[in-house]
């Protein structure tokens, strides 16, 4: 467009006021936006909040539906589980347990909150004694497919429990469509996978391995996770995951790579998702408790600027606040 055709264009008579500026709002934000990440551990009466995520808990199962209630009242409607189990081992055997942690958080909230969505995030790295993503070999590096068949046995098992979309995190080579082999001959042909098609080595997720207990042991898990260099990369993996069998895809971090964000929603057309990380949240928590910003208009900035990107769901712990906010607008 010729912008110098239009001389007496006055943008700023459609910015007096917030009736005048909603009228040509680009980009509207709604608690259907969102996803919010839910860390279940064993025991009972815990709700035990993450001291670098303030206001965010890991609960017990019996602590459960009031979080998912809580949830409900706000407008939120999607969920996203973590496991904490009660134990670990070299394999990560309990998270294809039919009794475990998230697969009983599954079975509680299908029952008792039928019209929450429950997404179950399928790693091993919460699970194994090393908080590495999959299996390893001898000289400590993960395998990666023999470590697709674990990821599976997780997967069909989330879904025996009622996991309504699964979403593997772990970044091994093939695994969606390994999954959705698994799902399909399992009779789940209906399960939908979120793929975290493009996920980053990335410095933000810091909080987050407190909250799930999965810092790796030992070095790092930059042999799998994507170089943070890399855009172009970003978008090729959405594309592989795509061929394979996802049904939506994710970009993660959000804030950092919203230019990747942009690139995976206009080249492949397909539904997307963003993860607002624990990084990204504890720093903007930190910052509002120390007084240097306004938490509620920097929140629903940032938040806005990732839909703005093409996110079409942000999964973000924020989603309870920024409902609550957007309601009151």
């Amino acid at each position: 467009m010729e912008y110098g055709k239009f001389p007496s264009y006055r943008p700023r008579r459609m910015r007096d006021g917030e009736l005048a500026r909603k009228m040509i709002r680009e980009t509207r934000l709604s608690a259907d936006d969102f996803i919010y990440p839910l860390f279940v551990k064993p025991g009972e009466g815990r709700r035990d909040e993450i001291p670098s995520m303030p206001g965010v808990f890991q609960v017990s199962l019996d602590m459960l539906m009031p979080e998912v209630q809580e949830l409900l009242d706000c407008g939120v409607h999607y969920v996203l589980l973590f496991g904490l189990p009660a134990a670990k081992d070299e394999v990560g055997s309990t998270a294809w347990d039919e009794h475990g942690v998230v697969q009983e958080a599954c079975r509680i909230i299908r029952a008792q909150a039928p019209q929450m969505y429950v997404i179950t995030d399928v790693c091993m790295c919460e699970y194994t004694s090393h908080g590495h993503c999959g299996k390893l070999d001898e000289s400590g590096r993960v395998m990666n497919d023999e470590t697709l068949e674990l990821l599976a046995n997780e997967a069909v098992s989330h879904a025996r429990a009622g996991a309504q979309m699964v979403a593997p995190s772990d970044m091994m080579d093939g695994r969606v469509g390994y999954i959705r082999r698994a799902l399909d001959q399992a009779g789940f042909s209906d399960v939908p996978i979120m793929s975290y098609s493009t996920k980053y080595a990335s410095g933000f997720y810091g909080p987050f391995r407190d909250a799930a207990d999965s810092a790796p042991a030992f070095g790092d898990r930059r042999a799998y996770q994507m170089d943070p260099a890399n855009g172009t990369e970003g978008v090729r993996e959405a594309c592989y995951d795509i061929a394979e069998g996802a049904d939506l895809v994710m970009v993660k971090p959000a804030l950092p790579y919203l230019d990747v964000l942009y690139r995976v929603k206009q080249e492949t057309h397909f539904p997307t998702v963003a993860y607002n990380v624990s990084g990204e949240y504890a720093m903007v928590k930190a910052a509002a408790q120390n007084g240097w910003i306004d938490e509620r208009r920097v929140v629903l900035e940032l938040l806005t600027s990732i839909k703005r990107a093409g996110a079409d769901m942000i999964i973000t712990y924020h989603a309870k606040d920024a409902a609550r906010w957007l309601a009151e607008l």
